[in-house]
């Protein structure tokens, strides 16, 4: 794993895997037990594919805070607690507080995302100060920024989903 200044960094939101935290719309069509399976597929899928990769340094976002340390999160991986707040706040601390360099974030729910989707964000941010990966609905699935020369406050005034 990089520790090298200016290294890009992967973030991966992900919650602690705990019945009536994750997937609780999925989980109403299928059950809390089996909404707890898919969260846990779809985590160790996605931490399998793109944190053992040496193109960057692979962190997960934590939530809640005082989960960092739970058994139930992939092993070994580096964590940090994603913070209180609604998204924006949480993707803001994120870019605040890690090392200089550029950061790419995504979450968990990203089943066809490969690790040739984070090096071109990260290619993409030699050339652009951000990086969006857009979803049909008017979101995102990935978020990225160079950093440089500052971090920009990119998540103030939005208006974030409630659904």
């Amino acid at each position: 794993m990089r520790a090298a200044a200016f290294a890009p960094r992967l973030v991966i939101m992900v919650k602690e895997p705990v019945a009536g935290r994750v997937k609780t719309r999925l989980a109403r069509g299928i059950g809390m037990i089996g909404a707890v399976r898919a969260y846990r597929a779809m985590l160790d899928s996605i931490a399998a594919r793109l944190a053992g990769d040496a193109r960057w340094e692979t962190l997960f976002a934590v939530s809640p805070d005082v989960s960092v340390a739970s058994h139930m999160l992939p092993v070994p991986s580096a964590r940090f607690k994603q913070g209180g707040g609604d998204l924006g706040q949480k993707l803001q601390h994120i870019f605040d507080i890690l090392p200089p360099g550029p950061v790419v974030v995504i979450g968990t729910d990203v089943p066809g995302i490969a690790a040739r989707d984070i090096a071109d964000a990260f290619a993409a941010l030699g050339s652009h100060d951000a990086v969006f990966g857009p979803s049909p609905d008017g979101g995102y699935w990935l978020v990225g920024m160079k950093r440089r020369p500052h971090v920009p406050r990119a998540f103030d005034n939005v208006r974030w989903s409630s659904k």
